[in-house]
């Protein structure tokens, strides 16, 4: 990515993953608990507004950022969100 380098200028890529667990739930089941699992209006934002927005949603988020194509583990843990830092061609999701 050209121009400008540095926090506020790193465009965002989110791959919210929040365990194998939320990603077996139905939509009707996220609905149900009320809790939100996809945040797309983070998409092209910087990281520090990025996890404002997750964080006012998901107080209690161990948020992680990497650089995109980072191996990670796929264990379950249902406070992690990662945001992988690049530009985003899709919707992030959770699972």
């Amino acid at each position: 990515m050209g121009g400008q380098k540095g926090p506020a200028a790193i465009m965002v890529g989110v791959l919210l993953i929040l365990g194998l667990a939320t990603a077996a739930m139905s939509s009707s089941e996220k609905v149900a608990t009320g809790e939100k699992t996809s945040w797309p209006e983070v998409v092209g934002l910087s990281v520090e507004e990025a996890k404002k927005i997750i964080l006012k949603d998901k107080p209690e988020a161990d948020i992680v950022v990497l650089p995109v194509g980072t191996m990670v583990t796929m264990e379950h843990n249902p406070q992690r969100v990662r945001i992988f830092v690049d530009t985003v061609d899709d919707t992030p999701y959770a699972g």
